[in-house]
């Protein structure tokens, strides 16, 4: 209310909006003059204009008789331009810079913020601008003065050639024909400045008449400023709230509204991080700093976080090494992804990047050039694989980025366990892919059983000794408690339980075969980096035998529920094969589960057999390649569909040939199963049973590329 009493109301004017001249209406900015010249002054010799560029160009006359206007200046100019004689043609006929030219650009290219206002009789009368062009001097007449000097020189070079020429040189014609122009091409061709050059200099331009201020049909012009219905009629536009007609008198600028400036994609506080989904948190983290201890990750997502459900999460973005959780590979090279060094896709680059955690999680270093050469990748791939994780040694390699967690292995062994089990599923891939040989593979943990630098090996021999006497007692009462439980186990019909061996060449069967031991007082004396030391060195049994009467009810119904449904979806697989995917089984299940009290090779086979499975024996060649659970070979023989016995003649054929023409399969089927036999019975019974390769067809898992 202060402010009002000091700043009160005089005069209240009306205000009205002209449209006569909306459209037409332009402001002309000439450049500085006298305060006491108008431009009306200054006799107006021509105007153009190009309505679609808005462009003009205006000729004044210049004062040559102004005690200011250097003649002798003005004369130099005129003979540059034109030269000696003068013309129709001439820019300056009197032989005197007499004249200049104002060309004109745009000042904005939105004026609708601008209008020309005409204040009269107490009232103010709005006219909206159309444009706004700023006249400056143009100096076209130098580009002239250039040309002539071109045109003079050229002629005299002309003139001092030789005359006794009788003739001009004979010159080569060649024609050439242009090709039709594709669409692609012309548009390129259209929005090229060139074009638009051009296309801007041929718009023709509109002569225009000046008027003076004075003059009658200036005067006349001048009235469409005023608005028609200011007599008294009512101006329905106008008729509006004062905030709806402020802003249509002034709308907001566009080019004023800048966006505000945003982080860079990858950069997010930890105020906007912590507003996100717990997995969505997770993943992000791990994305940008892609190695991390599960305590830094715990301090980093806040002290109100749920362990369990960080547990949960990380285990669907990240992989275990070392105690500490390494980002997975599909996770930095998405599916539809590639190489930015080499091009090559996002299956590749994970292949390589899964072998080089692998390595990592069976020793501390690491060298680039074995990477290298089994990935097959280029070598600023492998980099960025090792630069992810690991850090550089001089004439050593490359060593793993973080110490190795031992408190986080002993806290969470279950955890360790289910990523023991999806390391044994990704090393059997590899081991496949990169057809790597068990020469090749790391015969010890290389100091995975601690943080590295620390103990020596005789310390390290000292401490497992240790450890096993400590545990020896428990694991024997553990051993006594599970037989008398055992003595009468109520086994499902068409599973037997395999007998423990007595003799001494079963005794040493049994010793290879080591029981994987899944509870947690063995598991700490037996991990490496979150491994069994069997696996971790290279044990062909990873499965482990267990000890006697292990097979209970639920386990022995576990394990052939899980033999049933994969057959069912494979119908052949190799013992190698079924193991790997056994153990991908496994990992998915929850900690604690009955499956891992221990399954051993024999019982995995035996369950095979009891299932209603055959073992095919595959004559393998002498020199193959394959492993003994590679030859190994197992069929369902009996599925409950129409194409049982068409698989069944195909596995006899497979029993007698490694490898079979799809002739002899089409023939052999003809003659077992009747000359209606269509090609789709065919392709369905080869699609569940076989893989083709080089034009030979080869029982599923058996094909060594």
């Amino acid at each position: 209310m202060a402010n009002e009493e000091d700043d009160p109301v005089v005069q209240e004017i009306d205000v009205y909006l002209a449209k006569s001249l909306a459209e037409k209406l332009y402001l002309f900015q000439y450049p500085v003059r006298p305060a006491s010249m108008t431009y009306d002054d200054i006799p107006h010799l021509s105007a153009k204009i190009k309505p679609k560029q808005q462009k003009v160009e205006l000729e004044m006359a210049i004062d040559t008789l102004n005690p200011n206007y250097c003649r002798s200046k003005g004369e130099q100019i005129a003979l540059n331009v034109d030269g000696a004689c003068a013309d129709e043609t001439s820019t300056y006929s009197s032989k005197l810079m007499d004249k200049q030219t104002f060309c004109s650009s745009q000042t904005t290219s939105n004026t609708s913020r601008y209008a020309a206002a005409l204040y009269r009789q107490g009232e103010l009368h709005l006219t909206p601008l159309h444009g706004i062009l700023q006249l400056r001097p143009s100096f076209s007449y130098l580009d002239k003065a250039d040309a002539k000097h071109r045109e003079r020189e050229a002629a005299n070079e002309a003139g001092d050639s030789s005359q006794d020429e009788a003739e001009d040189d004979v010159k080569q014609i060649t024609v050439r024909f242009s090709r039709p122009e594709s669409e692609q091409a012309r548009q390129r061709r259209v929005q090229s400045y060139e074009f638009l050059q051009k296309k801007h200099a041929e718009e023709p331009w509109v002569h225009l008449h000046y008027y003076g201020l004075r003059d009658s049909r200036s005067e006349h012009e001048r009235q469409y400023l005023l608005c028609p219905g200011s007599s008294g009629v009512e101006n329905t536009e106008l008729v509006k709230s004062p905030s709806e007609y402020l802003m249509m008198l002034m709308p907001p600028s566009q080019e004023e509204e800048k966006d505000k400036p945003v982080a860079p994609s990858n950069v997010l506080s930890m105020a906007q991080l912590r507003t996100l989904p717990l997995a969505d948190q997770i993943k992000i983290l791990m994305k940008n700093v892609k190695v991390m201890p599960f305590a830094n990750l715990m301090s980093l997502l806040g002290p109100s976080i749920d362990s369990v459900a960080v547990l949960r999460g990380i285990q669907k973005v990240a992989m275990l090494v070392q105690g500490n959780w390494v980002v997975k590979s599909d996770i930095l090279y998405p599916k539809d992804s590639s190489s930015p060094h080499s091009g090559v896709p996002a299956e590749v680059l994970c292949r390589g990047r899964d072998f080089v955690m692998w390595k990592f999680t069976q020793s501390r270093w690491v060298v680039r050039k074995e990477v290298a050469t089994v990935t097959k990748l280029c070598a600023e791939d492998v980099k960025d694989f090792l630069e992810h994780m690991a850090v550089v040694r001089i004439n050593k390699g490359w060593e793993f980025i973080l110490p190795y967690d031992g408190e986080f292995i002993k806290k969470h062994p279950d955890v360790v366990q289910r990523q023991h089990m999806l390391w044994t599923g990704i090393q059997a891939k590899l081991e496949k892919v990169y057809n790597l040989v068990k020469e090749t593979m790391p015969k010890k943990p290389d100091a995975q059983s601690g943080p590295a630098g620390l103990v020596s090996g005789d310390q390290r021999i000292q401490v497992a000794k240790t450890k096993a006497q400590q545990n020896h007692a428990l694991l024997e009462r553990e051993l006594q408690r599970r037989k008398e439980q055992l003595r009468v186990p109520a086994v499902p019909p068409g599973v037997r339980i395999k007998e423990e061996p007595v003799s001494e060449e079963d005794e040493e069967q049994e010793a290879e075969e080591e029981p994987m031991d899944t509870s947690p007082s063995g598991l700490h004396s037996k991990l490496a980096n979150g491994l069994p030391l069997g696996r971790a060195a290279g044990t062909d049994s990873f499965n482990g035998h267990p000890p006697q009467g292990c097979a209970s009810t639920l386990v022995a119904r576990e394990l052939k529920a899980f033999v049933e449904a994969t057959f069912q979806r494979q119908f052949v697989l190799t013992l190698s094969e079924l193991k790997r995917l056994f153990n991908l089984h496994l990992a998915s299940l929850p900690p604690g589960h009955t499956l891992f009290s221990g399954i051993s090779d024999r019982m995995l086979q035996d369950t095979v057999l009891a299932a209603g499975c055959k073992q095919i024996l595959v004559p393998f060649p002498p020199q193959t390649a394959a492993s003994p659970d590679e030859q190994k070979v197992f069929a369902l023989w009996e599925s409950g569909d129409m194409s049982d016995q068409h698989r069944q003649v195909l596995l006899e054929i497979f029993s007698k040939n490694y490898r079979v023409r799809r002739n002899m399969i089409q023939s052999r089927l003809t003659q077992e199963c009747g000359e209606d036999l269509s090609k789709q019975e065919v392709d369905k019974v080869l699609k569940d049973c076989c893989v083709s390769y080089g034009g030979m067809w080869y029982l599923k898992g058996t094909v060594q590329s």
